[in-house]
């Protein structure tokens, strides 16, 4: 990180709106395997999974959920994204079909 983020950071909404989106119906069918008729999209960037396709998995072992519920930041504003981010970067890793969501009161829901 550069040291001028330190000296001025960025305000929450500022991070927000500089994030490019991916359409929910792309990271659904190329991360999860989702195919595109088993959601209902509410906009470009969130949608929920129909029931008959959940009931479709449950022969299928469960698989893992790691969760985090609050993150004390510092206040320069620290602590709260790179523990978060650290978590993506892990699930990259550990498994092949991962989805992460965090929603932030402040600059709403993001994923990867």
């Amino acid at each position: 990180m550069p040291a001028s983020q330190h000296q001025s950071p960025k305000s929450d909404i500022e991070i927000s709106q500089a994030a490019v989106k991916r359409p929910i119906l792309d990271i659904a069918r190329e991360k999860l395997g989702i195919a595109p008729e088993h959601l209902e999209p509410y906009g470009h960037y969130k949608a929920k999974v129909s029931m008959d396709y959940i009931k479709s998995l449950k022969s299928r072992p469960n698989g893992k959920l790691i969760l985090v519920s609050a993150i004390t930041p510092t206040p320069a504003g620290e602590g709260k994204p790179p523990p978060r981010s650290g978590s993506r970067r892990a699930q990259l890793y550990s498994a092949r079909r991962r989805c992460s969501a965090c929603a932030s009161l402040r600059s709403g829901p993001r994923s990867a």
